[in-house]
């Protein structure tokens, strides 16, 4: 009995695809620390706090956050230098702060890591040497 052509079962070959189903894993994704300081808003983000507020007043019936971003993109771009210097300031301002909370946190990290690893080495220690007095007891 010899197998035919037809007696051989069809290959599914989207099994045999690179990444078969790897849509359907999670991905391990690192979580944010909730306590980390946000990053500040640059000069155009404080002009369009400003913009938003102003557009909506004249533009009410407006439902649309594309029409109000590239009304505001539009404005700034028309923008001179001296303009911009208002904005540029509080953007630096808050740049300044930010980097004041990301210092003081970044040190309140590596603080804390220092005292786990020194209550670690120190606990390790103290059971090394009750070890080592058992040992000697035992064998006395």
């Amino acid at each position: 009995m010899t197998k035919t052509v037809s007696d051989a079962k069809p290959v599914d070959n989207r099994l045999k695809r690179k990444g078969a189903g790897a849509g359907t894993k999670q991905s391990k994704k690192a979580n944010k620390d909730p306590n980390k300081p946000k990053r500040p808003p640059s000069a155009f983000f404080v002009f369009m706090s400003e913009f938003r507020e102003r557009f909506k007043k004249e533009n009410p019936n407006n439902k649309s956050v594309a029409v109000v971003g590239k009304a505001g993109g539009k404005e700034w771009k028309l923008m001179t230098a001296a303009d911009k210097a208002p904005y540029m300031a509080t953007a630096e301002k808050k740049k300044e702060e930010y980097e004041k909370a990301i210092r003081a946190y970044n040190l309140g990290l590596s603080e804390g890591k220092t005292e786990e690893e020194g209550s670690d080495k120190s606990k390790s220690e103290v059971n090394d040497e009750d070890d080592d007095d058992d040992d000697d007891e035992e064998v006395a």
